[in-house]
């Protein structure tokens, strides 16, 4: 087709775009992705035309037809995409042309390529979150199994990634958890605010054919009809809030994939990646590289940008729509690319890691894991402020560092001599498995509160 066979602009045009403003003008080569789409919107608003008798049962069933029949062509690989004709909803409407011919006219009427591209790409943004949804989820289980297997494999709880308190391998597998738990909720609600239908708001002010705009909202699969024309064809926070979800979801992805590394290294040893998720070097055959974990890391970037860059397109509009939206799906559409890779590559990580239980009690058993079971001893059993209890562990952390010892290798004779009321029962609590399981507290690392908190999710994701 010839640049001047796009008679989609009409008569107020004579001549088609030359080269370089057809590159800078048209979509198709991404937004071909919408198909699937565009076409369940055209079949929604081409049997509510028929309905509403704006044309004929006829015409709407031939063109309901014919529109199974272009996807059909686009998901075989047969649609002659053309970038002559700009974007995914004129291919589609001039291939429907070849197909019906006349009929195919009607079935703009009442529309706009506004609330059309709208009704679109609220559709694919809300599947979006409902693979993301289905994905955490994946995530969440594969966790849940490391998290039940190690409900009492002791290892070190970190703060400024110096050795804390002692916690368990389930506790440390829960914490995540819940943040993918958090992830699925802001996805749900995103999707529930987006779920109203922006199609019959055509061009920015509505339309004198008298539509039924909730017959097509239903027929779609949406609550409603959004109630402002001009704010259905300009809005896209719909977008802007799924990036935002994906952005903290991507950002927690990223936290787990920065402790995959580190714990994968051979200067912790926490963890061994299976094969598959493993690369090794080009010169050096000792190495077991985390490349998949770092990948994950990295490729956060991508999400977090296209956050930014919808919000700086959005951030100067005037009502209501203008062609910088057309940038509005590239970042997204890779944005959600990436997050799926990145929930997949992960969920098949922790699947297949081993924990080294070895490592991890060895670890939990240095750095003075247990002071403050310590001071919590001293204000428990010698009635003492807590502040005061403090500084007596300091100065016997301060001892046994000077004798290159923990606290659990001191004798009650280096104990009594910072203070004389410390009896023998202090050892009760110093060891790293009687700490772990004096937190009993709702939400502790205590295994017994761990195996309750598995067996809630579990019946919670069942």
């Amino acid at each position: 087709m010839t640049k001047s066979a796009n008679t989609m602009w009409g008569g107020r045009f004579a001549a088609g775009p030359d080269a370089i403003m057809e590159a800078i003008n048209a979509s198709i080569g991404y937004d071909r992705r919408l198909a699937p789409q565009d076409i369940a919107g055209s079949r929604a608003h081409a049997a509510m035309l028929a309905a509403t008798d704006i044309i004929s049962d006829s015409d709407a069933a031939a063109i309901r037809e014919a529109l199974l029949t272009v996807l059909s062509e686009i998901e075989t690989g047969a649609f002659p995409f053309s970038t002559a004709l700009e974007d995914i909803h004129m291919n589609v409407e001039a291939r429907l042309r070849d197909l019906i011919g006349e009929p195919a006219g009607r079935l703009h009427t009442a529309r706009s390529r506004n609330d059309q591209v709208a009704v679109d790409f609220r559709l694919w943004v809300r599947d979006q979150c409902d693979q993301a949804d289905a994905a955490l989820e994946a995530l969440q289980k594969a966790l849940l199994d490391q998290a039940g297997a190690g409900a009492d494999w002791v290892m070190p709880g970190f703060t400024h990634l110096q050795v804390a308190q002692p916690v368990t391998w389930g506790h440390h597998m829960l914490a995540y958890v819940e943040m993918f738990a958090r992830d699925r909720s802001r996805f749900a609600d995103a999707r529930k605010r987006m779920n109203q239908s922006p199609l019959g708001a055509a061009a920015l002010a509505g339309t004198s054919f008298p539509i039924d705009r909730h017959m097509t909202a239903q027929a779609l699969g949406f609550d409603a009809p959004m109630a402002n024309s001009l704010d259905a064809v300009s809005d896209r926070d719909f977008a802007l809030e799924y990036l935002a979800a994906a952005s903290i979801c991507a950002m927690h992805l990223s936290r787990m994939a920065e402790e995959l590394v580190i714990w994968s290294s051979a200067q912790f040893r926490f963890v061994r990646m299976s094969d598959k998720w493993s690369t090794g070097s080009s010169i050096m055959p000792q190495k077991r590289n985390p490349d998949a974990a770092e990948l994950i890391r990295a490729k956060i970037g991508r999400i977090f940008g296209a956050n930014v860059a919808l919000m700086t397109v959005m951030k100067g509009l005037p009502l209501a729509y203008s062609k910088d939206m057309q940038e509005d799906k590239e970042q997204v559409f890779d944005a959600a690319d990436n997050l799926m890779l990145a929930l997949a590559a992960m969920t098949g990580m922790v699947g297949d890691m081993t924990a080294n239980r070895d490592a991890l009690h060895a670890a939990a058993s240095s750095g003075f894991s247990t002071a403050t079971d310590l001071a919590d001893w001293l204000v428990r059993e010698l009635n003492l402020p807590f502040r005061e209890a403090h500084h007596i562990t300091g100065s016997l952390v301060a001892v046994a560092e000077t004798k290159g010892c923990d606290l659990p290798d001191l004798t009650l004779d280096d104990m009594q001599a910072v203070h004389p009321g410390i009896r023998a029962d202090v050892f009760d609590v110093l060891g790293v498995e009687n700490s772990v399981a004096s937190r009993t507290s709702y939400g502790g690392t205590a295994p017994a509160q761990v195996r309750a908190q598995v067996a809630r999710w579990k019946e919670v994701l069942s």
